[in-house]
C-alpha cells in the first residue's frame, strides 16, 4: 500500500492532484490517508509523529511523507528504506526518527531523477508521488543515476534533535495533545507539567472524573495528554510545539527535559 503523511489538509487540491497521479501509475495499488495535517510546515515534529505511526504498518508500505516547507529550494529528495518500509520525500529532517530508530542500518537514496514537466512549489505531486508509485509496483532503486544516488548517511541528518522529544507534536479532531515523546521511555509513576499544571499518567479516559486531565500511552506508544469528557488543547491551552516537563515521581518538583 501507498501511506500518504502530509500537512496538505483536505480542503484545496492538493491531496486529490497527488492521489489522481499515484492513481495512473499504480492503479492497483491502494492509497492510505493516515495524516493530511501534520503540523504545518514545520518537519521537527512531523518526524517523531512519523515515527510513531509508521512502524503499526507491515514491510512493504510506501509511505510519501510531504512535509516539504522548502519545496524548489536547496533541500535533496529522499528515498529511504527503513525496516522493510520505504519512505519518500523531502530531505529536511523528516524521516530522521524513522532512520534513527530502525532495528536494521537505513539505506538511502537522493533522487536525481527528474520529470518532464516539475513544478518549483509541487514536489508531491510532480516528484515524490511518481516515485512513491514505482517503489510500491516493485522497483527498486538502482543506485546509480539517471533514479537515484546511494546516501552513506542513510538519511540521518539531524544528530542534534533528542531521541524524544518534550513537545505537543499533533493535537487530534478530540483536542487530545500527543507528544514527541514514547511512553515506554518515561519513569514509572511520572506526571507530566504542561503550561505550568502537572497532569497524572491514567490507563485511559475513563479512569480520572469527568473534566479532569489524565496522560496516557497511547494507541501507537505515544504519551498523550487528554481530559476526560473535554478538550485538552482548550482547558491547558495547548498547541503544536507547546513544552513538556516530566516530574519524576515524589515530591521533589519537576525536572525539565526542554530540547
Amino acid at each position: 500500500m501507498i501511506v500518504l503523511f502530509t500537512d496538505f489538509g483536505l480542503e484545496g487540491p492538493y491531496t486529490g492532484q497527488m492521489k489522481a497521479v499515484l492513481h495512473r501509475a499504480a492503479p492497483t495499488v491502494p492509497v492510505i490517508d493516515l495524516f493530511a495535517d501534520a503540523p504545518s510546515r514545520d518537519p521537527k515534529p512531523a518526524a517523531y509523529l512519523l515515527a510513531a505511526y509508521a512502524a503499526w504498518f507491515p514491510a512493504g508500505t510506501v509511505f510519501l511523507a510531504v512535509v516539504d516547507p522548502g519545496v524548489g529550494g536547496a533541500r535533496a529528495a529522499l528515498a529511504v528504506e527503513a525496516d522493510g518500509r520505504w519512505y519518500v520525500g523531502p530531505e529536511n529532517g523528516l524521516f530522521e526518527l524513522v532512520v534513527r530508530r530502525a532495528g536494521t542500518p537505513a539505506r538511502a537514496w537522493e533522487i536525481t531523477w527528474r520529470p518532464e514537466v516539475l513544478s518549483a512549489s509541487f514536489h508531491g505531486r510532480d516528484l515524490f508521488a511518481p516515485v512513491a508509485a514505482r517503489l510500491a509496483l516493485g522497483e527498486r532503486p538502482p543506485g546509480d543515476p539517471p533514479w537515484g544516488s546511494p546516501r552513506a548517511d542513510g538519511g540521518l541528518r539531524r544528530p542534534d534533535w533528542p531521541d524524544d522529544l518534550p513537545e505537543i507534536v499533533y493535537v487530534d479532531h478530540y483536542g487530545n495533545a500527543i507528544t514527541g515523546l514514547r511512553a515506554g521511555q518515561l519513569p514509572d509513576g511520572a506526571d507530566l507539567v504542561v503550561a505550568g499544571r502537572c497532569v497524572s499518567r491514567a490507563r485511559t479516559f475513563s479512569d480520572v472524573p469527568g473534566g479532569e486531565a489524565l496522560w496516557y500511552e497511547n494507541a501507537n506508544g505515544l504519551a498523550e495528554i487528554a481530559v476526560n469528557g473535554g478538550r485538552a488543547d482548550a482547558v491547558l491551552g495547548l498547541a503544536v510545539g507547546s513544552p513538556v516537563s516530566v516530574r519524576p515521581d515524589g515530591p521533589a518538583g519537576y525536572t525539565s527535559i526542554r530540547a
